[in-house]
C-alpha cells in the first residue's frame, strides 16, 4: 500500500518537513502546543485528530464534503464534537503549501465560494486513503476498480465461480483465495479488508492454513 498523495503546489517539496501522510503518532511529540491541520474525513483522520488534540493548541479537520457523517463513525464524530480544541471546516480544500525548510503557511479555499484564507501552521497531516501496489498483478489476479484484490465470496456475487475457474469447489471461504486456485491474499491489498495491522496478521495466519488445505487436496 502507499498513501494517496494530496495534489497541491508545494506539498511534495515539504513532505517530511511539516507535511506528513499518516505518521501522526510518531510526529505528535513535536506538535505539542502547535496549531495542527488534518486533511480527511474518515476514521483514520478522526482518530489522528483525537490523538493529536491531547497536546496541541488546536486541531482543525479539513473536509471537502458537507459533514463527517458520510465517512466517519458516529462515535468518533461525537468524541470530536466534545473535544474543545478540535475544529471541523467542511467544504474546504488545501490550495497549496508555503515554506522554505519547513511548512509555514497553508492557503485554504472554501469550495463553494472560492474564498481563500491564509493560515499559519507548521503541521499538516493527510489522511485521504491508500492505494494498493498491485499493478504487477494486472491480467492475472482479479482486482476491483481501485486495484484491491478480489477474493473468496467477492468473486462469486451471483453464486457462480469466476471466469476460468476449473475446480469443482468455489474459492475458499474467508475471502482469501483469489481467482487463481492456490493463490491467496491477506492484509491491506485485499478488497474490503480492515486496513489494520492486527487484522493483516490474523489473515496471514489464516491464509497459511488455507494453503495447507489446498496442498492436501491437490
Amino acid at each position: 500500500m502507499s498513501y494517496r498523495q494530496l495534489e497541491a503546489p508545494g506539498l511534495t517539496e515539504l513532505t517530511g518537513r511539516g507535511v506528513f501522510y499518516g505518521s501522526a503518532l510518531t510526529e505528535a511529540p513535536s506538535c505539542q502546543g502547535h496549531d495542527i491541520y488534518i486533511v480527511g474525513g474518515a476514521n483514520s483522520a478522526g482518530r489522528a485528530a483525537m490523538y493529536l488534540a491531547k497536546g496541541a493548541e488546536s486541531v482543525t479537520l479539513l473536509v471537502r464534503g458537507p459533514d463527517l457523517s458520510a465517512s466517519m463513525s458516529h462515535y468518533l464524530i461525537q468524541q470530536i464534537e466534545q473535544t474543545p480544541n478540535i475544529f471541523v471546516r467542511t467544504r474546504t480544500a488545501v490550495e497549496s503549501a508555503h515554506g522554505s525548510d519547513h511548512l509555514e503557511q497553508l492557503p485554504l479555499r472554501e469550495v463553494d465560494s472560492g474564498h481563500t484564507e491564509l493560515v499559519d501552521t507548521q503541521w499538516l497531516f493527510v489522511f485521504i486513503g491508500a492505494a494498493p501496489l498491485t499493478d504487477w498483478l494486472d491480467g492475472a489476479v482479479l482486482r476491483d476498480e481501485r486495484g484491491f484484490i478480489l477474493a473468496g465470496p467477492d468473486l462469486t456475487p451471483d453464486g457462480r465461480p469466476p471466469a476460468g475457474w476449473e475446480l469443482d469447489r468455489p474459492p475458499y471461504h474467508l475471502e482469501m483465495e483469489t481467482n487463481i486456485p492456490g493463490v491467496f491474499v491477506a492484509g491491506d491489498a485485499r478488497a474490503e479488508s480492515a486496513k489494520r495491522v492486527a487484522s493483516a496478521v490474523g489473515e496471514g495466519a489464516m491464509a497459511v492454513m488455507l494453503v495447507h488445505c489446498y496442498l492436501e487436496q491437490s
